[in-house]
């Protein structure tokens, strides 16, 4: 990247205001969707109980959302790479906000499926937005403005868990969920209209012999190639990122979905498993934005593989220190395994755009991202298969090895030539 770029100041130029703006904007519509992925485990009791069905009915539920919020990125990024932010998250806004706004209404149970999914869309919509507006407008601070991005969809949610438990109640619950529909809605559609992305010229040096000497006699780092999800397919790097990318996701949604059944399992006390499941929000949140800072300091790829191999050696302590019966001991290693896995969607979008570009960022860490879905498969439906097959420490044992496999392979990734 070229140093002798004030990035900030360009973007004023173009914006005639601070570009940090966009970041608020983009961090306060990802808080605003993440009740999606991090209270449904508060909401999904007592929305059983006002549609007066089995929990076990609504389990499909969160695996739609997963999916759904997963795939729908690419062609959404594609979308939004050549006709920019503003339109395709005012859609959202409405996807997102008529999700909730739906289930205070819902009275059967393939409305519930039908109205969460098209939430999730909207999820998708915003995701994919909101990284990639980091990306585009701060190629100098990639991974500190994607951090802030990723931590507020992480966090945000601890706004809305403690009103959620608080109105629990038949009678109440669906006053709630129209409250959170509105906000939601409201705020991703004040969020849209502040967006926008920069021209394409806007980095263009008014001194090209400046700037070619200024990178030792090349191009600029961003007038360099901008790869086309096509190309990115055909590199063999593509293929590695994704790779580790699920693996990795396998270990952290493992540890994300089971942790308090696996505390219970070595017979903890129940107060280390709720203090481990509470942990995993607030230190997931806080590490990425920290990570994502350093990251832009030093080699973002052995920003990956140490955080792969360090979550995967959390996983082994968290399997030795509940075999130990050390409360405190496996609240440690739940807090070291998070702090070095959630930062990884922090890390591989940053990435991604080191590597091919900011021109098509949105579609191109959408291919990489639909990893998440194989990690949801491995480090849900499969895990609970061998959970039941070979127990709980195999099964830990094996989102282990699942880390440090990405770790070790991630030690060949450079950039394409």
């Amino acid at each position: 990247m070229a140093s002798d770029i004030d990035h900030g100041a360009r973007a004023k130029e173009v914006l005639g205001r601070s570009r940090w703006w966009q970041v608020v904007a983009a961090a306060l519509m990802m808080g605003l969707i993440s009740p999606y992925q991090y209270v449904w485990s508060s909401i999904e009791g007592p929305l059983a109980a006002d549609l007066n069905v089995q929990l076990s009915a609504l389990s499909v539920v969160f695996t739609l959302f997963v999916a759904i919020q997963s795939l729908s990125q690419f062609p959404v990024g594609i979308w939004r790479d050549n006709h920019g932010p503003r339109t395709i998250s005012l859609v959202a806004g409405v996807l997102a906000g008529g999700g909730y706004l739906g289930l205070a209404y819902a009275t059967a149970i393939w409305q519930v499926y039908l109205l969460y999914s098209l939430g999730a869309l909207g999820v998708g919509i915003v995701y994919t937005v909101a990284v990639n507006t980091a990306l585009k407008w701060f190629p100098d601070k990639r991974g500190l403005t994607t951090g802030v991005g990723t931590m507020a969809f992480a966090a945000g949610s601890a706004v809305f868990i403690p009103y959620v438990r608080a109105n629990t109640g038949l009678g109440a619950y669906s006053e709630v969920l129209r409250n959170m529909g509105l906000l939601i809605g409201v705020g991703i559609l004040v969020g849209a209209v502040a967006l926008r992305d920069p021209p394409e010229d806007w980095l263009a040096d008014d001194d090209d012999d400046q700037r070619t000497a200024a990178n030792g006699g090349t191009t600029s780092g961003d007038t360099r190639r901008q790869y086309t999800p096509r190309e990115v397919l055909r590199t063999w790097q593509f293929w590695i990122l994704f790779v580790t990318f699920t693996f990795v996701n396998a270990a952290g949604l493992l540890v994300t979905a089971k942790v308090v059944s696996f505390a219970q399992s070595f017979g903890l006390a129940a107060a280390v498993a709720t203090t481990s499941a509470t942990v995993l929000a607030l230190v997931g949140g806080l590490s990425r934005i920290v990570v994502g800072g350093v990251s832009d300091r030093v080699s973002r790829k052995w920003a990956i593989v140490v955080m792969s191999l360090v979550s995967g050696l959390g996983l082994f302590a968290m399997v030795w220190l509940g075999r130990l019966g050390s409360g405190v001991g496996f609240i440690a290693a739940v807090v070291v395994t998070t702090f070095f896995w959630s930062p990884q969607f922090t890390l591989y979008p940053s990435l991604v755009g080191d590597y091919y570009g900011e021109a098509n960022s949105s579609s191109n860490y959408a291919l990489v991202y639909m990893g998440k879905v194989g990690g949801g498969v491995l480090g849900g439906a499969v895990a609970g298969w061998l959970i039941a097959v070979a127990g709980w420490t195999p099964t830990f044992l094996a989102g282990g090895v699942l880390a440090i496999l990405a770790g070790l392979m991630s030690i060949a990734l450079k950039p394409p030539e």
